[in-house]
């Protein structure tokens, strides 16, 4: 089992919040009045449980983990600010990202005042993993892998990320939010076996839940009670909780969605190829679709004005002229597609 990575030392020594709800088990007839809250039933006068635990029963068989190695967050967003805070000592230590990638990584460390060290991908969107075990210093406290990446689609073999796990001592976080649309293995398998990884995922994307902002987090149980210890106390509200528990009732329609839009993904990549502004389609591994058109901008503009908003990359790296087109409908897709025609 590799070594636990190293917490910082303020946060190891750190005396947790003990909320009104941390201090017995709830469960059970009780008259409430330790909380402060307003005592009148309006459904929601009382604060949710901090540690979600309804929810992670219903969700832990769904991805064979336990419910101890798993942590929500307000969006996957609450947990990268968590893991910054938890392992990266600001102005001394830095991450390392990859480029281009979610966004994200480097507005948090931004915030947090730690350095990012970033490793270009390939022209073809591909990821050297060689090249990022090469780019760690001595400072490196967390490597950010997206896969598949945002913007580009393109997922990173499991293989090569037990290389990174094995060389690297650091935490490495597979931000996993688009796998539900990938035939790559999920890099929860893994968990078991390293105590230097941790694994996002959303219910943003697969899921179809973006509204009530719900991300997930997995590690090894005892990152997961430092994680505890460092959150807001109430952190995921009631209304998002009983959503979600609502949601994964009918897990089924949730994967047939998912299905369909794999479905979609390729006919709409086999009907833009053969339109003349269509320059290039790239493989995807996500519920987008990035590609190469000749005047990105104009077409971006003209798209606009024709009620349909795709997402301009073109500043991106390797992403010249580049638009990403998220998978909609099958009749939102065959309207793209009519208006890209039509396109001069």
């Amino acid at each position: 089992m590799k070594n636990f990575p190293r917490v910082r030392p303020c946060i190891a020594a750190l005396k947790p919040y003990s909320s009104a709800r941390d201090e017995f088990d709830v469960d059970g007839d009780f008259i409430f009045m330790d909380a402060n809250e307003n005592p009148f039933n309006t459904k929601v006068n009382r604060y949710p449980d901090p540690y979600q635990s309804r929810l992670k029963n219903k969700w832990a068989p769904l991805r064979n983990v336990s419910e101890d190695q798993i942590i929500f967050g307000n969006g996957s967003d609450e947990l990268i600010e968590l893991i910054l805070k938890v392992f990266v000592e600001p102005r001394e230590q830095n991450i390392l990202c990859m480029n281009p990638s979610y966004s994200m990584y480097k507005v948090s460390a931004a915030i947090h005042d730690c350095k990012v060290d970033l490793v270009d991908v390939e022209p073809n969107f591909d990821i050297d993993i060689n090249k990022i075990i090469k780019a760690t210093q001595a400072q490196t406290s967390v490597i950010f892998l997206c896969s598949p990446n945002n913007p580009t689609g393109r997922a990173i073999p499991l293989a090569d990320i037990k290389v990174l796990l094995e060389k690297f001592d650091g935490l490495v976080v597979v931000d996993q939010a688009y796998i539900n649309f990938s035939e790559r293995y999920s890099a929860l398998e893994l968990l078991d076996e390293y105590n230097n990884l941790m694994v996002l995922e959303t219910f943003s994307k697969g899921i179809g839940m973006a509204g009530i902002r719900l991300g997930v987090g997995y590690a090894n149980p005892e990152l997961i009670a430092i994680f505890n210890k460092v959150k807001p106390p109430y952190n995921i509200n009631e209304l998002t909780q009983t959503y979600a528990m609502q949601g994964l009732d009918n897990y089924q329609l949730i994967q047939e969605q998912i299905k369909e839009i794999l479905e979609q993904r390729d006919k709409l990549c086999k009907k833009l190829v053969k339109i003349p502004c269509v320059v290039e389609v790239f493989a995807s591994e996500a519920n987008f679709i990035l590609i190469r058109v000749d005047d990105a901008e104009l077409r971006y503009k003209q798209l606009l004005e024709h009620g349909i908003i795709v997402r301009l990359r073109n500043k991106e790296l390797h992403c010249e002229n580049c638009l990403r087109i998220s998978i909609g409908t099958s009749e939102e897709n065959q309207q793209l597609i009519e208006t890209l025609k039509t396109l001069k």
